[in-house]
């Protein structure tokens, strides 16, 4: 595969929406979880070995096989109790259809799917492999609301990209570890959950006022 084409995957300007989410960073800053860039790390970090860890696997299968994509879909709404969430996941795996579809021959899927699963299936169209895959969905969640945490909080943006480059590892390590459980069943493959980003979700759904879609 291109490293040029992981890049076009991975790149947060993609016209799929991803700027209008913040990972649940919004609601984390509202409740005073958040306030610093040293918060702000932690929150990534913990973000990217729970939903992280899930959306790269499913998106590595989703990209070995693509064929499978529904049974896949269902996994991750199963694993995704905030109603909110869902919403925002399929909102933005319709998104990166559409641009997916812009850019290569994309299999027909039916149904809205979640965003990681739409990453897989895009990636495979692509030409990746479910590695890439992984580290692109890995990647996306934490790039997308570190991006937030300098709207939000008027941080430092070099300070705040310090986090994600010290993220670079563990990040590489979730991903490896999402593509080496491809040939796993849907119900076999990573559960891990973040109990205050689905509360924080919906709380977040309830606002009138808000900077970002979830």
């Amino acid at each position: 595969m291109s490293l040029t084409t992981l890049l076009v995957l991975a790149d947060g300007r993609l016209p799929s929406g991803g700027h209008a989410h913040s990972g649940g960073l919004e609601a984390a800053v509202a409740a005073g979880r958040v306030t610093d860039v040293a918060d702000v790390g932690a929150f990534l970090h913990g973000r990217l070995v729970t939903v992280g860890l899930v959306a790269a696997a499913f998106a590595a299968a989703a990209c070995a096989r693509p064929g499978r994509w529904h049974t896949l879909d269902e996994g991750l709404d199963a694993r995704t109790p905030s109603p909110a969430l869902r919403r925002a996941s399929r909102a933005q795996g319709r998104a990166l259809l559409r641009a997916g579809r812009a850019m290569w021959t994309l299999p027909l899927t039916g149904r809205e799917p979640h965003h990681p699963v739409a990453l897989g299936v895009v990636a495979a169209a692509a030409g990746a492999g479910p590695l890439e895959a992984a580290v692109a969905a890995a990647h996306g969640s934490i790039a997308g609301p570190a991006s937030a945490a300098v709207r939000l909080l008027g941080l430092n943006p070099y300070a705040v990209h310090a986090e994600l480059a010290r993220l670079a590892g563990a990040c590489d390590e979730v991903a490896a570890d999402a593509a080496a459980r491809i040939d796993d069943l849907a119900d076999d493959l990573p559960a891990a959950g973040a109990p205050l980003l689905d509360i924080g979700a919906e709380l977040h759904a309830t606002w009138e006022v808000r900077l970002f879609a979830s």
